[in-house]
């Protein structure tokens, strides 16, 4: 036979008892912050909070005001450094006369003694190079003499070749002079003592130095370069190896010309 089961007022009343005390302890105890920020919701004070720090982060309108006017005064000083740098370039010829050429002393192959000055009227074309050079030197001397007779047939301008020994030890006067005519009959060839040729290949900017010396047998690296010279013995432009022989007749008849306006 089944029995009915009914509580007892005893248990009745402890359970009321229990729930009572639940509710109280929720009343008093705080939702915790992260429960808070899975929720979705946000109270008003904390979304004020936030926009306030958007509003008021590290670049604050001062900061940017302040970042313009550095960033307009570097422009501005760029700017300024362009334009000095240009008229500097504008100024080409004068710099470069400062830069390169120069009062040198040597003599030529006729044993007389020159200086720059005895150039000056005339344009005149200068290469530094030494008689022994088994192939550089008697390439470019070669590209030199062709070069000024095309520039005298095309502009009636004849430019004075100039070949400048970086070897005085075994280039004396008759060396020089027998090695000078194998190339044009206007080649001036110019020696001197070792400290006379260090001046000029100085004042031209020069580099030179024996190499594999072996008593006499020795080889003389220099600078591979041709210079131009206004009939002020003054610096125009300088010409590397790259130049071909029409190339170098077209760019020194080009300053010839935009000398004379």
């Amino acid at each position: 036979m089944l029995r009915r089961f009914t509580s007892s007022p005893t248990l009745k009343a402890a359970a009321e008892e229990s729930g009572a005390a639940a509710k109280e302890a929720g009343k008093d105890k705080p939702i915790p912050e992260a429960a808070a920020s899975t929720s979705g919701e946000q109270t008003p004070a904390a979304t004020v909070a936030m926009r306030k720090g958007r509003m008021s982060g590290p670049v604050s309108w001062g900061s940017l005001a302040l970042l313009l006017i550095t960033g307009a005064g570097l422009l501005a000083f760029y700017d300024r450094e362009k334009r000095r740098k240009l008229e500097t370039v504008k100024q080409g010829p004068s710099v470069g006369k400062a830069a390169i050429g120069g009062a040198f002393e040597l003599v030529n192959q006729d044993g007389k003694k020159v200086t720059d000055k005895d150039f000056k009227g005339n344009w005149n074309l200068v290469y530094f190079g030494f008689t022994f050079c088994p192939d550089i030197c008697p390439d470019e001397l070669k590209k030199m003499a062709e070069a000024i007779d095309k520039v005298e047939t095309n502009i009636g301008v004849k430019v004075v070749p100039i070949f400048i020994s970086v070897d005085p030890e075994r280039d004396n006067v008759e060396q020089v002079g027998r090695y000078v005519k194998e190339f044009h009959p206007r080649l001036v060839g110019l020696t001197g003592s070792a400290e006379a040729v260090k001046q000029a290949a100085k004042a031209y900017r020069v580099y030179y130095m024996k190499t594999e010396e072996e008593g006499d047998d020795y080889l003389v690296d220099h600078s591979i370069i041709q210079y131009l010279m206004d009939p002020n013995m003054e610096f125009v432009k300088f010409f590397g190896k790259n130049y071909t022989v029409d190339t170098l007749a077209e760019s020194i008849a080009g300053e010839i010309k935009a000398a004379a306006g």
